[in-house]
């Protein structure tokens, strides 16, 4: 499974922020490594500078072989959350879409 991380302009710390968002990505998905060939995840602070709620977005795109990609997005008031967030809902989308194949 291969993890490619992308930011906006307004993203400070890529570098930490890139392992950590790597190492929350990888442990939401590693019982379907060996079914994900690629997993892309971009993180954007929508308000820059200011200060809001729920202004960092987190969007994460897994592609799942032999299938079409499958895509969730999370807002929340830290990027943390965000990527939280949005790695829960792509390991309940992955776990629905592989459950529903592996009953037929």
């Amino acid at each position: 499974m291969h993890i490619e991380i992308s930011t906006d302009g307004n993203i400070e710390g890529r570098e930490m922020l890139a392992s950590q968002i790597k190492g929350t990505v990888e442990e939401a998905l590693d019982r379907f490594s060996d079914r994900i060939t690629r997993v892309e995840v971009h993180v954007s602070d929508a308000n820059s500078h200011k200060s809001g709620q729920d202004d960092k977005h987190c969007m994460i795109e897994a592609r799942l072989e032999g299938r079409q990609p499958t895509a969730v997005t999370h807002r929340a008031a830290t990027i943390e959350k965000a990527v939280d967030g949005a790695a829960g809902k792509i390991k309940k989308s992955i776990e629905s879409t592989l459950g529903r194949e592996d009953r037929r």
